[in-house]
């Protein structure tokens, strides 16, 4: 019997090994792909410059417009989200404690939300749009991007907040807290690391999402200074070039989805290391 267990964890052991060393290459088999193909035209100039004339058959500039106006809509988004997720995710884990029926509703519904494609958010976005008479431009991208991530903002920081102990709570509210100064004052304190990765996660996934903007935010070779002019995304760029039938414009697709992908990069190992960071902070 021992001999048939010590069997069943070996091939248990191979198959979860297999399984986990086969996202890490097929992670590394994408990106590799992409800069192989991106590094040759990715250049300085293509990173501080605007599209130029003929930009689109050739010619000479790069994608600022699309990194400018990526980062306008992600931190717009992102702040938004922070402005109505943060009080959500509280009143859901201190309003809520003892009503588990709606808590389980509510996050049902903000699962439903996070799984919706963003082409639907898109769409919604569109007709919202043109409800409030409203044209394509950086305000309607940055709507409809806050719209998309704030499920993903409040369910992370609320699974967070979920794993405080409940004797926390008992004890706040024994020394004479209201429950607002319980929510931000210790809670909120106490959950700061989930706060930063779900900050970090929302707009991650903000400033890498294509479908969401492609009715909303527009497109334009230039860079936005107002809320109603029409943005580009590094997405859409890398979009509307890939499909573009000249190799040189292909290949500067590329080279602007190895920007994104070092991009996304860079806030994953930013997310990891400042919830590491934060959560060591609040354990001391």
């Amino acid at each position: 019997m021992n001999r048939l267990k010590r069997i069943e964890e070996a091939i248990f052991r191979i198959f979860t090994g297999l399984a986990a060393y086969s996202v890490i290459a097929i992670l590394a088999f994408i990106i590799c792909i992409i800069f192989m193909k991106g590094f040759n035209a990715l250049s300085f100039e293509m990173i501080i410059h605007v599209p130029k004339g003929g930009y689109y058959y050739g010619g000479e500039g790069g994608v600022l417009n699309a990194i400018v106006g990526s980062l306008y809509i992600a931190f717009g988004a992102t702040i938004m989200a922070v402005i109505i997720g943060v009080p959500a995710a509280l009143y859901i884990n201190v309003h809520l404690i003892r009503r588990k029926k709606t808590q389980n509703t509510i996050r049902y519904f903000l699962d439903a939300l996070w799984g919706i494609p963003s082409i639907v958010y898109g769409a919604f976005g569109f007709t919202l749009m043109l409800y409030l008479g409203m044209h394509a431009s950086l305000l309607a991208g940055i709507i409809t991007v806050a719209l998309l991530i704030t499920p993903i903002m409040v369910r992370t920081f609320d699974e967070v907040l979920s794993t405080i102990p409940k004797g926390l709570h008992e004890a706040s509210l024994a020394l004479g807290s209201t429950k607002t100064e319980m929510a931000f004052k210790i809670l909120f304190k106490q959950g700061f690391s989930g706060f930063i990765t779900a900050v970090l996660l929302s707009f991650g996934r903000g400033i890498g999402d294509a479908a969401s903007v492609l009715f909303t935010a527009g497109y334009t070779d230039l860079i936005p200074v107002n809320l109603d002019e029409p943005a580009a995304t590094l997405p859409l760029a890398i979009f509307f070039q890939l499909s573009s039938p000249i190799p040189e414009v292909r290949d500067r697709a590329f080279a602007a989805a190895a920007l994104l992908t070092i991009i996304i990069l860079i806030i994953s190992i930013g997310a990891r290391y400042l919830s590491k960071k934060f959560s060591v902070t609040t354990i001391k």
